[in-house]
């Protein structure tokens, strides 16, 4: 059937909703995004279809990503007047006994993390009383009261971890397309763009410029008009983009076409990463139903509008984040930028104007035009509005996405959604905006995460990476390996970039293996300053955030390592050894047993003894002592 108004949708809805909220069966949800496919989802996905194909009461579906990407595999399990309970570690040999334990009632499971109130609830505003609050468990918490959940609002993940991707019907039945329809039948161009300005949604891609200013100034321009989606993720730790694109590929569809109405375009192309296969697939198959329904291609819902969506895909060039050279891949061209004095809105992809935003930005949309501009931009803080998904890795409990409203603590972040640092260790810094990002330590946990705070102690919003350090954690060597990647993603085209980052790259590889000289640190902030000034695009100009931000609060470290040649983190081989402190070794032997060199030596119950020339600095027995007594120095 091809869709052509607002009753056709809901009467799509209306029949999907039954298996969405309560179905007659119990329905399985596998969390099938990359992280859960990693942990073992698809095999636990294969071995309960294989026991349970679907004629016995039980239904085995996939989903997306829930966020605690540390807990996965996740599963969730409903049916019609049952709770909906969330299993985690459901892997292979789990999976038949957690659903066996489903079907007979018995919720007092190991692997049971939460029961999950119906996430219709998640875009309500009441929260003292949401949908399908009756269903408790005695003793069983609601997903949304642990801490990693508790302070979240779901608008860019809304349907991530709760609709099939692959089923345009669900996501139908989570209110999906009904904005496009809204803006196709009842909206002019200029009342789109408003709402969207109105909402104060800036770029969630990195450089957070005004989402509706750019639509209105491409909409200004004459010529052959394009809508492009960045997918092309290149930030180390960061997978933002690729969860909604595994879990909610419709919500992009439906953002683009939107925009496609308020620039008065036809045409829009996806440009992805090649390293992303889950991802496309399940775009290409939302694309495909999109085209079957008619909410794709020409005449769209009977009207006289046209868009057509194409994908294309990038090398996994890091610079190709940025329009231009973005722009010059889709076009087959080397993935180059250009000086910007002509901006891609006025002539971009093929010359003609051109809007680009990523993902999330995209995804944002159709809950803008549902919920209306004022209800997005009551959240978040005065110069950034709404929510932002960040990627919650390295040195945490729990690792995983957040979406949290502009404005809260990086402290609330890392400490209650994270869980803090494992292993009692201490925080040391978090470092916000891929490797073109600053670190930021203890002293700014308070400070509320927006673009301009991020951008008044050094560092940047980004795409959404958040990286957290401990107290092992070396910020020379953080700067370097940062600085490392960025090398070799420069395209080279500006010599600021490509020698500057080099020669920066030189002198922290020579702190780093004893070699650092007094006046180091000087040049660097002055070869900083000027890659920042001169370089072409933005990759250069952000480029000496990690080493400048680690100079500006960690100069001892920077200190210690060239002057007296100390790495007190003990991640610089040349600049440290490893020692037994006799007087709190107990002769445990666990240090011993587990050195892979046989450099330590000593009787049971006698303080050991380590050779500095066996040992080769791997950590293995500063790790695995349970008294301290292997020490740094």
């Amino acid at each position: 059937m091809k869709i052509q108004s607002l009753n056709d949708l809901e009467e799509i809805g209306r029949e999907s909703g039954k298996d969405l909220y309560s179905p007659d069966f119990i329905k399985v949800n596998v969390g099938m995004a990359s992280c859960g496919i990693a942990a073992g989802a698809k095999a636990a996905f294969e071995e309960a279809s294989r026991a349970f194909p679907g004629n016995d009461g039980v239904r085995i579906c996939q989903t997306g990503c829930l966020g605690l990407c540390e807990e996965e595999p996740l599963v969730e399990m409903f049916a019609k007047d049952r709770p909906r309970v969330i299993y985690r570690h459901i892997t292979e040999d789990k999976v038949l006994e957690a659903v066996e334990s489903y079907r007979t009632g018995d919720f007092t499971g190991p692997w049971i993390l939460g029961q999950l109130r119906d996430p219709r609830s998640l875009l309500e505003e009441d929260k003292e009383n949401p949908i399908g609050s009756e269903n408790i468990l005695e003793g069983v918490p609601y997903l949304e009261d642990l801490p990693f959940y508790r302070g979240q609002k779901k608008i860019a993940l809304r349907n991530c971890g709760f609709i099939d991707p692959d089923r345009i019907e669900e996501y139908v039945a989570r209110g999906g397309y009904a904005a496009f329809l809204k803006a196709l039948h009842h909206m002019e161009p200029q009342e789109i763009i408003a709402a969207v300005k109105a909402s104060g949604l800036r770029g969630r891609g990195g450089g957070g410029f005004p989402t509706g200013v750019k639509w209105e100034t491409c909409r200004r321009h004459e010529g052959e008009r394009y809508v492009i989606c960045n997918a092309d993720e290149g930030d180390p730790g960061a997978y933002m983009d690729r969860s909604i694109l595994e879990g909610d590929p419709h919500s992009i569809l439906e953002g683009m076409l939107i925009a496609g109405l308020a620039v008065g375009s036809r045409q829009g192309l996806i440009y992805w990463r090649h390293d992303y296969p889950v991802a496309v697939r399940r775009l290409v198959t939302a694309i495909r139903a999109a085209e079957k329904y008619g909410l794709v291609g020409e005449n769209i819902a009977g009207s006289s509008y046209s868009f057509h969506i194409k994908i294309s895909t990038g090398a996994g060039a890091f610079v190709c984040g940025e329009s231009t050279a973005l722009m010059a891949s889709l076009e087959g061209k080397v993935g180059r930028p250009r000086a910007k004095y002509i901006h891609t809105v006025e002539r971009g992809f093929k010359g003609g104007p051109s809007n680009l935003n990523n993902v999330e930005t995209y995804a944002n949309v159709p809950v803008i035009l549902s919920k209306g501009a004022a209800w997005y931009a009551g959240m978040g803080t005065e110069g950034s509005k709404g929510t932002k998904v960040f990627s919650l890795v390295g040195k945490v409990k729990n690792t995983g996405l957040v979406e949290v409203p502009m404005g809260m603590s990086l402290e609330e972040i890392v400490f209650t959604m994270g869980g803090g640092i494992p292993g009692k260790k201490a925080f040391k810094a978090v470092q916000t905006g891929g490797p073109s990002g600053g670190c930021i330590p203890e002293q700014f946990l308070d400070l509320p995460v927006d673009f301009d705070a991020l951008v008044k102690v050094g560092s940047i919003m980004g795409s959404g990476g958040m990286i957290v350090m401990d107290e092992d954690t070396c910020m020379v060597d953080v700067a370097r390996y940062f600085l490392d990647f960025l090398k070799n993603e420069s395209c080279g085209q500006c010599t600021p970039c490509r020698e500057g980052i080099k020669q920066m790259l030189e002198i922290l590889a020579d702190i780093c293996e004893g070699r650092g000289r007094e006046g180091d640190i000087q040049l660097l902030e002055e070869l900083g300053d000027m890659i920042r000034k001169f370089s072409l695009c933005g990759l250069g100009t952000s480029a000496p955030n990690p080493v400048l931000t680690t100079i500006r609060y960690f100069r001892d470290e920077y200190e210690a390592h060239i002057r007296d040649k100390k790495c007190t983190a003990g991640v610089c081989k040349a600049l440290f050894h490893y020692e037994i402190d006799e007087e709190a070794c107990t002769g445990c032997r666990l240090c011993a047993l587990k050195c892979p060199q046989g450099a330590i030596a000593g009787e049971k119950r006698q303080a050991h003894r380590l050779d500095q020339d066996k040992c080769i600095k791997c950590g293995i027995c500063y790790e695995a002592c349970k008294f301290n007594a292997v020490v740094i120095r």
